[in-house]
C-alpha cells in the first residue's frame, strides 16, 4: 500500500479511536413497552360521549392498544357483570350499583369517584309548555318522561320527588337517561329529567330548565378495575387516565363535577 492510499485509513482509525476515548454516549434503549390489547368498559349511558374521547387518547397513546364499551344503565350494566359477562372496567352512575359489584366479588379493589352529576329538566326547543320548576312536572296533560326508578338517574328523580313533596306520574319510564333524551327530542314527551351533562350535550335541540334542589339528589359516579379482566394493565391505564388531569378536564367540559 502506497503512503497516499494509507492516508485515508490510518485517518478513519484516528477518528474512531477520539471518538472512544470522548465518552460519546450510546444511543438510549428503547422506552419499556405501555399496555396493550384489548379492554371493555361497561360504563353508564351518560359517560359514552366522555369516554369515547378518552379512549381515543389512550389508543393514541398506547398503540396496540384497543377499548370496546357498553353503554346502559348501570343496573342493566351491573347485572350482566354478575352472569358472567367479561369486561374490564366498569364505572357506575351511582354507588349503590357499585356497592353492590365490591359485595359480589367483582371488583380487583376499592373503586374511586371520579365525578358527580345532576339532574335537571329539559323541554322541547323554546319550552313551549311554560314549565319553570319540578313541580311543573305534575301538571295534568303534561307528557314527562324520567329514568326507570331502578336506574340511577330514576333514583335521583325519586329523590326529588320526595324532596319536593312532589308526586310525578310519568308518561313512561326509561332504562337509559339517554332513551329519556331522544323522547323529549322526537316530541314523543314534553319534558324529561334528564343529567346535566345530557342537557348540554342535546345543545339547542331542547331548553333547560334547573331545578333549585336537584344538587341534594346529585350522583356519584365511581369506578374500578374488574377482579377478572383479562388485561389488567390496559384495564389501570384507562382508570388513570379518567381520574387523572386530562380525564378531570374532559369531564369538567361535559359539564359533570369533579371531587
Amino acid at each position: 500500500m502506497t503512503a497516499r492510499a494509507a492516508a485515508p485509513a490510518i485517518a478513519a482509525i484516528a477518528i474512531a479511536a477520539a471518538t472512544a476515548c470522548s465518552g460519546a454516549p450510546s444511543p438510549p434503549p428503547d422506552p419499556p413497552a405501555g399496555p396493550a390489547g384489548d379492554i371493555t368498559v361497561f360504563a353508564a349511558s351518560s359517560l359514552a360521549a366522555v369516554f369515547t374521547t378518552l379512549s381515543g387518547q389512550l389508543e393514541k397513546a398506547h398503540p396496540g392498544t384497543r377499548v370496546k364499551f357498553s353503554f346502559a344503565g348501570s343496573t342493566d350494566l351491573l347485572t350482566q357483570l354478575t352472569q358472567g359477562a367479561p369486561a374490564d372496567v366498569f364505572a357506575s352512575a351511582d354507588e349503590a350499583s357499585m356497592g353492590r359489584a365490591v359485595g359480589a366479588g367483582l371488583m380487583r379493589g376499592a373503586p374511586e369517584v371520579f365525578a358527580t352529576n345532576t339532574l335537571t329538566i329539559i323541554t322541547r326547543p323554546g319550552n313551549p309548555h311554560g314549565v319553570a320548576d319540578f313541580a311543573d312536572l305534575a301538571r295534568p296533560g303534561l307528557a314527562v318522561v324520567v329514568c326507570a326508578p331502578q336506574v340511577p338517574c330514576g333514583a335521583a328523580a325519586a329523590k326529588l320527588g320526595r324532596l319536593t313533596g312532589v308526586t310525578l306520574t310519568p308518561a313512561s319510564e326509561e332504562s337509559t337517561v339517554t332513551d329519556v333524551v331522544g323522547k323529549v327530542i322526537s316530541g314523543a314527551a314534553d319534558a324529561g329529567l334528564v343529567y346535566l351533562t345530557d342537557a348540554r350535550a342535546a345543545g339547542d335541540k331542547v331548553t333547560e330548565v334547573t331545578i333549585p334542589l336537584a344538587d341534594a339528589a346529585s350522583n356519584s359516579y365511581p369506578v374500578g378495575v374488574l377482579a377478572e379482566s383479562r388485561n389488567p394493565s390496559a384495564a389501570e391505564s384507562f382508570v388513570e387516565l379518567l381520574t387523572g388531569p386530562t380525564g378531570r378536564g374532559a369531564l369538567a367540559d361535559a359539564g359533570f363535577e369533579i371531587p
